[in-house]
């Protein structure tokens, strides 16, 4: 019987399986879907359907800089334990090299070819090994003259719970420029911007945050023409602890990220600008299932 690529489309859709092994199972039970998925899960390779639901909020931030390129992945496990399970470790670390060639969105790296295998397929393979749902959430990339990153709570090499990119480009000292750039990127993940500076900010948040600084300010029952004055000064606040360039360095806090950049250029000599940056967090923005303790006990009891 032959067997088409909708056919293997169906199974894997069913087990979460890679797609060869998908296809060697239809091979093996002459097409019988019912036989097939019944000997992927014999061989454990069914495993990941069942566990595609679990909430992964946990696992590893891993970046990769390679010239002027540096490249964030994240990728998700169930439980914290994973991301200290090396097979995990070294599967994160692989996909983020491999991603420093690809270009596009997240689809597009879980479509990359990975040793024979698409991404994708790789982390099924690794759901039925490790026990866990996985996921490849997120993957961001950063061109410049030069790329510095930062990882914070490192799990191994590379990798941790905060990566972070910062692009600069400059004509001067390439060591010097790494240099601030690494402070910038500590800076990073410990303030966690919103942008790179004013005008890189989202105009919705900008209007909603002057509409509230103004029926704050008149509340106050002062003058129109104080109240103006009120909001330029709230709003320059507001750019300061939300835009990167305006915050005060965690280095050195009696400057701004952006003096701090145009000292750093003795040093390097040359003007640098900084382009841009990225900062992953883990599960950042996932709902966690959360349980009471009475249900869990519950549970363990069967009730």
């Amino acid at each position: 019987m032959t067997i088409t690529a909708s056919m293997v489309k169906e199974l894997r859709d069913k087990t979460g399986a890679g797609m060869m092994d998908a296809k060697k199972a239809l091979t093996e039970t002459g097409g019988d879907m019912e036989a097939a998925i019944d000997l992927l899960r014999v061989k454990g390779l069914a495993k990941a359907d069942k566990k595609a639901g679990r909430t992964a909020a946990e696992g590893l931030v891993a970046v990769a800089v390679e010239g002027g390129v540096g490249v964030a992945v994240e990728v998700n496990s169930e439980t914290d334990f994973v991301a200290r399970n090396p097979e995990f470790q070294s599967m994160v670390g692989a996909i983020a090299k491999m991603a420093l060639g690809v270009t596009g969105d997240v689809e597009a790296l879980k479509a990359a070819d990975m040793g024979g295998k698409t991404v994708a397929e790789t982390i099924t393979d690794a759901v039925a090994t490790i026990g866990e749902n996985l996921t490849l959430r997120r993957f961001s990339r950063i061109e410049a003259g030069v790329v510095s990153s930062y990882v914070h709570n490192a799990a191994a090499p590379g990798m941790g719970k905060i990566g972070v990119l910062v692009g600069l480009n400059s004509d001067g000292d390439e060591a010097a420029v790494a240099g601030v750039g690494k402070q910038i990127a500590m800076h990073v993940a410990a303030s966690n911007p919103a942008s790179l500076d004013v005008d890189d900010l989202d105009p919705t948040l900008v209007e909603r945050e002057k509409q509230v600084l103004t029926e704050q300010a008149r509340e106050s029952g002062k003058p129109d023409n104080v109240i103006e004055k009120m909001i330029v000064g709230r709003m320059n606040k507001f750019f300061q602890e939300v835009c990167l360039m305006k915050q005060p360095f965690v280095v050195n806090p009696d400057l701004s990220v952006e003096k701090a950049v145009n000292e750093a250029e003795g040093s390097a000599g040359a003007p640098i600008a900084v382009s841009g940056f990225v900062r992953l967090a883990v599960g950042e923005g996932v709902e966690k299932e959360t349980e009471d303790f009475a249900a869990e006990v519950a549970k363990t009891m069967g009730g």
